[in-house]
């Protein structure tokens, strides 16, 4: 039978998927439905983490799908940025990014077959971190720029000035974070050299 843990970690993948969407449409109330939608997948990344700990129930399944997921989840968020276009969004920087995280996926897949489990590295940990966070503020500047267009009076106007003054943020945060996810990739090549020379030098058994 399926742990809780990763019953949640599946949800968190349905979740990114309806976020992705949700963000898509150009409507402010679709909008503030994905932010919504993206702050409780994100959340569940540390429940179904805690939970398997506290249980002791973490298994390979968790192991490898866990940190599958939260790619797809920032993948999802990235890209639904990029088709926002007063954002400015790199779309350079979010393709390295999808680059990086196929990289290290297929490193995890190659560790697998090899019998091991390749567990999150101190870089890996930042950069899901800096991904989180730059992810956090574009998805505020997604909520001033409807705000702006919502409210009427000073509260307006804080909100439209706020926004042209962060609006140069998406841009800056989402470059940041591709260098921050190249600087873990480099990293897990590094640490992980033997095995990724081992793969390409002996046949499958």
């Amino acid at each position: 039978m399926m742990t809780l843990a990763n019953k949640i970690t599946l949800i968190r993948a349905g979740l990114a998927l309806v976020m992705f969407f949700f963000i898509l449409l150009p409507f402010w109330w679709a909008r503030f439905i994905g932010i919504i939608i993206y702050i409780v997948a994100a959340s569940t990344d540390w429940v179904d983490g805690k939970i398997a700990r506290e249980t002791n129930t973490i298994t390979p399944f968790g192991a490898i799908v866990d940190p599958f997921v939260d790619k797809i989840l920032v993948i999802a968020a990235f890209f639904a940025f990029v088709s926002i276009r007063p954002l400015n969004v790199p779309i350079w920087a979010v393709f390295l990014i999808l680059l990086r995280e196929l990289m290290v996926s297929n490193l995890r897949a190659i560790a697998a077959l090899d019998g091991k489990v390749m567990a999150a590295e101190r870089w890996g940990k930042f950069k899901t971190v800096v991904q989180m966070s730059a992810i956090g503020v574009i998805l505020f500047v997604i909520l001033l720029m409807h705000l702006s267009q919502l409210l009427h009076g000073a509260a307006q106007h804080f909100c439209q000035i706020l926004f042209v003054t962060l609006l140069h943020f998406p841009y800056a945060v989402t470059a940041i974070a591709a260098v921050i996810t190249w600087v873990s990739a480099i990293s897990y090549l590094r640490n992980n050299w033997d095995l990724l020379k081992k793969s390409w030098s002996l046949p499958c058994n």
